[in-house]
């Protein structure tokens, strides 16, 4: 159906394509490798104890075969426009025996680790998403500017390569802290070690390296190993706020009387964490936002990582929703209008083709309704009357070309805070908890 859908409206994805050059196989390969240069050290596998029970399922002695971790990469070029072999991300295909059994390592792994040793790592957690994460930021923000002479520093972290930078010998010390067994430890440091990988294009592919650092990505396995070697990653002062998803990482330095040295000192801190762990922190692409709703006051002094200035901008794209420096949601709302403007395009198409009005429907909620109600927890409360009106002139586009009733923004809004327990119906009223809560409040919030 989605491809009859998708040659009706004649749709073109117009994704980039890996040049046919003989050589970039070879050369992507040796860049994805960069990594394993610096790690010189031999990886120790744990002794254990006597009556530790081994792990069953591919041998006794906690070792994976080399023809099931042997990952061929395929480089998807990140934009339209390749300018460096940086602009390739590398996906990697490994054997599907091997993905079916790390499914079941993870579900194992999850029954070991108490997964609220980081509460504040909202990737890959059960009843936790961008939509949680975001409302952390908000929320502290919102509450710390409520104090006098105060304002928030934001700073949105950018991982050079995240997943390819992990130790191994690093990632498994930290699981047995976690409590995980010996044999599993060595299991995945088998997993890690020694792995072949070759890089294709078209029908070219590079010679083989082997590798002993990093998680290949695309494997089941490595966003998860990836949260619990950042499981220690956590802020060392109580007035800064370091919120993770996977490797999105936001520090809030709440400042108070223009003293910042906890926030300067917390920085510090996460790139001494980054050192000890092998993972860059790409200063360019990393941003720092001031929110100050005191007119008139003096710029902070500039925040350096590594000897370079972060650049500081008035709005930053944070885990798909557009944040401002004054908390507002104007631009947000006006980047999703354009968007589900673009995608009612296609509905129009389709009405002229003549499907029936259930198929416009399942085809608004899946591709324009979605875009529209995109962690719409945390910004519609706060949503001035024109940006809604702005929302709803688009719900109403979409209901004359389908033909029916469809469900408003605000109705969307009100029904999740229900779901979430934010808004409780009191007789003919409601009540509305709060308009953005970090899910340690949300659970209390809902209690009271």
């Amino acid at each position: 159906m989605w491809r009859g859908i998708k040659c009706i409206t004649d749709y073109n994805t117009r994704d980039a394509q890996c040049p046919r050059d003989p050589s970039l196989p070879d050369a992507l390969n040796n860049f994805y490798a960069r990594f394993d240069d610096p790690n010189t050290s031999p990886s120790t596998r744990f002794t254990p104890p006597p009556g530790e029970e081994p792990l069953r399922v591919t041998a006794a002695e906690a070792a994976v075969p080399t023809c099931l971790k042997t990952a061929t990469i395929i480089p998807i070029p990140k934009t339209s426009t390749v300018t460096g072999l940086n602009d390739y991300r590398p996906v990697a295909l490994t054997p599907i025996v091997m993905k079916c059994f790390e499914r079941l390592v993870m579900a194992h792994i999850k029954d070991c680790v108490d997964v609220t040793v980081d509460p504040h790592q909202y990737a890959y957690r059960k009843n936790r998403s961008t939509e949680d994460a975001i409302s952390s930021v908000v929320h502290t923000a919102l509450t710390h500017l409520e104090n006098k002479d105060s304002y928030v520093r934001l700073l949105f972290v950018d991982f050079t390569s995240a997943f390819n930078t992990i130790i191994p010998q690093t990632l498994v010390q930290k699981l047995t802290t976690l409590g995980l067994s010996f044999t599993l430890c060595n299991w995945v440091l088998d997993f890690l070690t020694d792995r072949p990988q070759s890089v294709r294009i078209h029908d070219v592919s590079s010679s083989s390296i082997s590798l002993s650092t990093g998680s290949p990505q695309g494997c089941v396995l490595s966003p998860l190993l990836f949260t619990l070697l950042t499981h220690d990653c956590s802020a060392i002062h109580p007035s800064c706020l370091i919120v993770k998803f996977a490797d999105d990482t936001a520090v809030v330095g709440r400042i108070a009387n223009n003293d910042e040295s906890d926030y300067r000192q917390e920085v510090e801190h996460l790139e001494g964490w980054c050192r000890q762990n092998n993972l860059c922190i790409n200063v360019k692409k990393t941003k720092e936002m001031i929110v100050d709703f005191r007119r008139g006051r003096h710029l902070p002094s500039p925040l350096y990582i590594g000897g370079t200035a972060v650049e500081v901008v008035s709005s930053f794209r944070y885990l798909g929703v557009h944040i401002s420096d004054d908390l507002t949601w104007s631009k947000n709302t006006s980047c999703l209008i354009r968007k589900a403007h673009q995608r009612l395009y296609f509905l129009r198409r389709l009405r002229r083709a003549g499907l029936g009005s259930s198929v416009l429907t399942s085809f608004y909620r899946c591709v324009v309704e979605s875009v529209l109600s995109s962690c719409i927890i945390v910004w519609h409360g706060s949503c001035s009357a024109a940006e809604k009106k702005a929302l709803q002139r688009v719900v109403k586009a979409a209901q004359r070309t389908v033909g029916r009733s469809l469900p408003t923004t605000t109705d969307i809004y009100t029904f999740q805070m229900q779901e979430t327990g934010l808004l409780h119906h009191e007789g003919p009223h409601s009540h509305c908890t709060c308009n953005c809560l970090s899910p340690p409040l949300r659970q209390e919030a809902a209690e009271h």
